[in-house]
């Protein structure tokens, strides 16, 4: 493993010195996708604001400052930033909500994995059997299903909730892993990250979003697959990388760059830099398959995966700006 000195001069090598963490993982980082956002940002946000009033999440300890600090808007703002106002709202929506169950499954599932299970059963039953909510969390999925279903087809909103049903799953998993006293293996936490990120439900919303929609051949074509697990990963894992210093400090371990610490038995500043060339690997491969794959799809296909290299870009310029990690800009590169 790499001396703090050797850490020092790779970092300076690629421009400045680095002063905190957000700059060491501005240098380290290949993001050839230039900013973006939705000019219906600002509609969007006051639209998910309502909807978590009248559904009563923001009632619920907590859940307003969080809204707050994570700005659950302009992240789908910065994803999306081609999305008409309807599907903007859903992911707005969506984002935000996904927000308050993993921050509520996280407090649960830390006390005890099986407290966990009655929240996450009523999420299957509503996904997959359409069976009534008996909290306010299973009423604001279920109204969140409605408004997908009214947007989408229903073989696309099918897409979406089979790909929901394995986000709540990934939250057990989680669970049981911080419940663990033996070190995660780095494969096991991208495994269990890849499910917990909660990126691919969103897809089937970018399925809607074009004026036709992408055929059979472009959704199930074996690069197109290829692609939307790598922009999964690249867009989860560049969030990692600035939540770290939040995430080690509270005690979490689904982290990919604290997972690359406890491996390496390094510096968080170099499993941070051990994460972006991961990333950057991901990334790289993104582009090149998407080149191959462009020139086979349909229009509507291409506007699909679009809707994937939103989620890369989004999220980095999401993570490094957002008051939820802003741990990041204030811990020390090395």
């Amino acid at each position: 493993m790499s001396t703090t000195h050797e850490e020092r001069t790779l970092a300076e090598r690629r421009g400045r010195p680095a002063a905190s963490l957000r700059d060491l993982i501005d240098a380290q980082l290949h993001m050839p996708f230039p900013f973006r956002s939705n000019r219906h940002e600002a509609e969007a946000a006051a639209g998910m604001d309502v909807w978590l009033r009248e559904r009563g999440l923001t009632a619920e300890p907590g859940v307003a400052d969080m809204i707050t600090r994570t700005r659950p808007a302009q992240l789908a703002s910065y994803t999306s930033p081609t999305a008409d106002p309807e599907i903007l709202r859903i992911v707005a929506n969506q984002i935000a909500y996904q927000f308050v169950f993993d921050d509520r499954a996280e407090e649960i599932g830390r006390r005890s994995p099986e407290r966990l299970l009655p929240m996450l059963c009523e999420s299957v039953a509503v996904l997959r059997d359409g069976e009534a909510p008996t909290t306010v969390l299973g009423a604001a999925l279920t109204d969140l299903h409605r408004q997908v279903r009214e947007r989408c087809t229903p073989a696309q909103a099918a897409r979406w909730a089979w790909h929901s049903r394995e986000y709540v799953h990934g939250l057990m998993y989680e669970a049981v892993a911080q419940a663990g006293s033996a070190p995660l293996r780095l494969g096991v936490c991208t495994s269990i990250r890849s499910l917990t990120a909660g990126v691919e439900p969103f897809y089937p919303l970018y399925e809607a979003a074009q004026p036709c929609a992408p055929t059979p051949e472009d959704i199930h074509h074996p690069l197109v697959q290829r692609l939307r697990r790598l922009s999964v990963d690249a867009a989860v894992w560049t969030a990692d990388l600035f939540s770290a210093v939040k995430e080690q400090r509270a005690g979490g371990v689904i982290n990919l760059a604290l997972a690359h610490q406890s491996t390496h038995r390094c510096s968080l500043p170099a499993a941070v830099m051990l994460t972006a060339r991961q990333i950057n690997r991901a990334v790289r491969e993104f582009e090149m398959l998407r080149a191959r794959v462009e020139p086979e799809l349909t229009p509507a296909g291409v506007g699909y995966v679009d809707g994937m290299t939103g989620w890369i870009r989004g999220c980095y310029h999401w993570s490094r700006s957002v008051p939820r990690y802003a741990d990041a800009t204030t811990s020390p590169a090395f």
